[in-house]
């Protein structure tokens, strides 16, 4: 499934006013959100969709593991596998 608010799945709302609804477009605008904004004045406002789609999951970065012949990351200036390595082995 795509993530919401893309242009593959836009995030829906509802506003009860045109000048509401501009408003929900501009700040989807502002922060790169696809959005179809209908106007139903007598319904209450939902833009659950947007909220969702501005607390999307950040991608962390894996840390990268050292390998044996890797310089150590204590700053030793040794390989790993002679260094801190060689230490959790024995």
């Amino acid at each position: 499934m795509a993530r919401i608010g893309t242009s593959k799945h836009p995030a829906v709302a509802r506003a009860c006013t045109e000048e509401r609804a501009r408003e929900i477009v501009g700040f989807c605008n502002q922060h790169n959100i696809k959005v179809i904004v209908g106007i139903e004045p007598d319904k209450p406002e939902d833009i659950s969709d947007v909220a969702l789609a501005l607390s999307r999951p950040k991608t962390e970065a894996a840390d990268a593991k050292t390998g044996r012949n890797d310089p150590c990351p204590c700053g030793s200036g040794k390989k790993y596998k002679r260094c801190c390595g060689g230490a959790a082995v024995n």
